[in-house]
Protein backbone atom coordinates (compact mmCIF):
# COMPACT_ATOMS: atom_id res chain seq x y z
CA UNK A 1 0.00 0.00 0.00
CA UNK A 2 1.33 3.27 -1.19
CA UNK A 3 0.83 6.21 1.50
CA UNK A 4 0.62 10.17 0.02
CA UNK A 5 1.75 12.75 2.36
CA UNK A 6 -1.48 14.88 0.37
CA UNK A 7 -4.51 13.24 -1.13
CA UNK A 8 -6.91 14.69 -4.03
CA UNK A 9 -8.28 17.26 -1.35
CA UNK A 10 -5.10 19.18 -0.28
CA UNK A 11 -5.01 17.69 3.09
CA UNK A 12 -1.68 16.29 4.45
CA UNK A 13 -1.29 13.19 6.41
CA UNK A 14 -3.53 11.11 5.28
CA UNK A 15 -3.07 7.92 3.95
CA UNK A 16 -4.45 7.31 0.24
CA UNK A 17 -5.93 4.37 -1.00
CA UNK A 18 -5.87 3.94 -4.47
CA UNK A 19 -8.28 0.87 -4.99
CA UNK A 20 -10.76 2.01 -1.52
CA UNK A 21 -13.13 3.74 -3.72
CA UNK A 22 -14.01 0.02 -5.57
CA UNK A 23 -14.41 -1.70 -2.54
CA UNK A 24 -17.47 -2.32 -1.02
CA UNK A 25 -18.42 -3.81 2.18
CA UNK A 26 -21.14 -5.98 0.73
CA UNK A 27 -19.37 -7.25 -2.23
CA UNK A 28 -16.38 -8.95 0.19
CA UNK A 29 -18.39 -12.18 1.73
CA UNK A 30 -19.94 -15.14 0.59
CA UNK A 31 -24.31 -14.51 0.22
CA UNK A 32 -26.34 -16.47 2.76
CA UNK A 33 -27.73 -18.53 -0.41
CA UNK A 34 -24.24 -19.45 -1.78
CA UNK A 35 -23.21 -20.70 1.97
CA UNK A 36 -26.88 -22.66 2.33
CA UNK A 37 -25.73 -24.19 -1.43
CA UNK A 38 -21.72 -25.42 -0.38
CA UNK A 39 -23.62 -27.24 2.95
CA UNK A 40 -26.37 -28.74 0.95
CA UNK A 41 -23.82 -30.42 -2.00
CA UNK A 42 -21.56 -31.17 1.48
CA UNK A 43 -24.36 -32.86 2.84
CA UNK A 44 -24.67 -35.01 -0.08
CA UNK A 45 -20.80 -35.55 -0.85
CA UNK A 46 -19.77 -36.78 2.38
CA UNK A 47 -21.99 -39.63 3.26
CA UNK A 48 -21.43 -40.83 -0.31
CA UNK A 49 -17.39 -40.63 -0.04
CA UNK A 50 -17.57 -42.38 3.21
CA UNK A 51 -19.57 -45.24 2.30
CA UNK A 52 -17.55 -45.22 -0.82
CA UNK A 53 -14.61 -45.49 1.66
CA UNK A 54 -16.37 -48.67 3.41
CA UNK A 55 -17.29 -50.15 0.30
CA UNK A 56 -13.55 -50.02 -0.47
CA UNK A 57 -12.24 -51.22 2.99
CA UNK A 58 -14.72 -54.58 2.85
CA UNK A 59 -13.54 -55.54 -0.71
CA UNK A 60 -9.90 -55.18 0.05
CA UNK A 61 -10.37 -57.44 3.15
CA UNK A 62 -12.52 -59.90 1.59
CA UNK A 63 -9.93 -60.12 -1.40
CA UNK A 64 -7.26 -60.63 1.34
CA UNK A 65 -8.93 -63.10 3.31
CA UNK A 66 -10.40 -65.15 -0.07
CA UNK A 67 -6.39 -65.30 -1.17
CA UNK A 68 -5.49 -66.83 2.62
CA UNK A 69 -8.51 -68.93 2.27
CA UNK A 70 -7.55 -70.25 -0.89
CA UNK A 71 -3.95 -71.42 0.23
CA UNK A 72 -5.43 -73.11 3.24
CA UNK A 73 -8.20 -75.06 1.15
CA UNK A 74 -5.40 -75.54 -0.88
CA UNK A 75 -3.09 -77.21 1.41
CA UNK A 76 -5.68 -78.91 3.02
CA UNK A 77 -6.89 -80.62 -0.02
CA UNK A 78 -3.20 -81.69 -0.58
CA UNK A 79 -2.20 -83.29 2.57
CA UNK A 80 -5.99 -85.40 1.98
CA UNK A 81 -4.68 -86.45 -1.43
CA UNK A 82 -1.30 -87.48 0.09
CA UNK A 83 -3.37 -89.11 3.20
CA UNK A 84 -6.00 -90.82 1.01
CA UNK A 85 -7.85 -90.56 4.59
CA UNK A 86 -11.19 -88.69 2.93
CA UNK A 87 -13.36 -92.22 2.62
CA UNK A 88 -13.24 -92.02 6.60
CA UNK A 89 -16.63 -89.37 5.90
CA UNK A 90 -16.22 -85.28 6.48
CA UNK A 91 -13.30 -83.93 7.83
CA UNK A 92 -12.85 -80.21 9.33
CA UNK A 93 -10.98 -78.71 11.67
CA UNK A 94 -10.03 -74.51 12.17
CA UNK A 95 -6.88 -72.96 10.86
CA UNK A 96 -5.14 -70.11 12.56
CA UNK A 97 -3.30 -67.30 10.16
CA UNK A 98 -2.30 -64.57 12.94
CA UNK A 99 -5.93 -63.18 14.51
CA UNK A 100 -7.68 -65.22 11.70
CA UNK A 101 -9.68 -67.89 12.13
CA UNK A 102 -10.79 -70.39 8.74
CA UNK A 103 -13.08 -73.21 9.50
CA UNK A 104 -12.11 -75.98 7.25
CA UNK A 105 -13.95 -79.18 5.38
CA UNK A 106 -13.26 -81.46 3.17
CA UNK A 107 -15.54 -84.26 1.61
CA UNK A 108 -15.65 -86.50 -1.04
CA UNK A 109 -18.42 -87.94 -3.59
CA UNK A 110 -18.82 -90.50 -6.19
CA UNK A 111 -17.39 -88.49 -9.79
CA UNK A 112 -19.55 -88.30 -12.03
CA UNK A 113 -22.40 -89.46 -10.22
CA UNK A 114 -23.86 -91.99 -12.71
CA UNK A 115 -20.45 -93.56 -12.48
CA UNK A 116 -22.48 -95.84 -10.52
CA UNK A 117 -25.32 -96.45 -12.35
CA UNK A 118 -22.83 -97.23 -15.20
CA UNK A 119 -23.88 -95.04 -17.33
CA UNK A 120 -20.19 -93.30 -17.91
CA UNK A 121 -18.08 -94.46 -20.93
CA UNK A 122 -14.31 -94.88 -20.40
CA UNK A 123 -13.06 -91.78 -18.37
CA UNK A 124 -9.56 -93.09 -19.04
CA UNK A 125 -11.20 -96.80 -18.06
CA UNK A 126 -12.79 -94.87 -14.61
CA UNK A 127 -9.38 -94.65 -13.58
CA UNK A 128 -8.03 -98.06 -14.43
CA UNK A 129 -11.46 -99.57 -13.29
CA UNK A 130 -11.10 -98.14 -9.94
CA UNK A 131 -13.85 -95.07 -9.00
CA UNK A 132 -13.32 -91.82 -9.23
CA UNK A 133 -13.95 -89.65 -6.62
CA UNK A 134 -14.14 -85.77 -6.27
CA UNK A 135 -12.59 -84.03 -3.05
CA UNK A 136 -14.06 -81.22 -1.83
CA UNK A 137 -12.66 -78.47 -0.04
CA UNK A 138 -14.41 -75.64 1.56
CA UNK A 139 -12.68 -73.02 3.80
CA UNK A 140 -15.76 -70.18 5.89
CA UNK A 141 -14.05 -67.16 7.15
CA UNK A 142 -15.72 -63.85 8.72
CA UNK A 143 -15.12 -59.95 7.29
CA UNK A 144 -16.66 -57.20 8.85
CA UNK A 145 -19.42 -59.39 10.49
CA UNK A 146 -20.02 -61.55 7.06
CA UNK A 147 -19.70 -64.34 6.34
CA UNK A 148 -17.47 -65.80 3.28
CA UNK A 149 -16.42 -69.07 1.86
CA UNK A 150 -13.71 -70.42 -0.43
CA UNK A 151 -14.43 -73.90 -2.08
CA UNK A 152 -12.05 -75.86 -3.99
CA UNK A 153 -12.54 -79.56 -6.21
CA UNK A 154 -10.27 -82.00 -7.44
CA UNK A 155 -10.43 -85.42 -8.70
CA UNK A 156 -8.55 -88.30 -7.74
CA UNK A 157 -8.68 -92.39 -7.81
CA UNK A 158 -10.31 -94.35 -5.66
CA UNK A 159 -8.81 -93.99 -1.67
CA UNK A 160 -9.00 -97.98 -1.06
CA UNK A 161 -5.76 -99.82 -1.87
CA UNK A 162 -5.93 -102.22 -4.87
CA UNK A 163 -3.19 -104.74 -3.91
CA UNK A 164 -2.23 -107.41 -6.36
CA UNK A 165 -1.16 -110.87 -5.63
CA UNK A 166 2.98 -111.14 -4.56
CA UNK A 167 4.23 -113.28 -7.47
CA UNK A 168 7.60 -114.53 -7.63
CA UNK A 169 10.18 -114.33 -10.52
CA UNK A 170 12.47 -117.30 -11.50
CA UNK A 171 15.52 -116.00 -9.93
CA UNK A 172 17.73 -118.13 -8.44
CA UNK A 173 20.74 -117.59 -5.21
Amino acid sequence: MKLATRNHKGRVGVPRRPDAAARRPYLSGFTLAEVMAAMLFLAIVVPVAVEALHVSSLAGEVAARKGAAARIADRVLNESLIMTNWGNGPQNGVISEGPLDFNWTVTSENWPPDSLKGTVQNPVQNMAQGSLVMLTAKVDFLAQGNDYSVTLNTLAGSPTPQTQPATTTGLQF
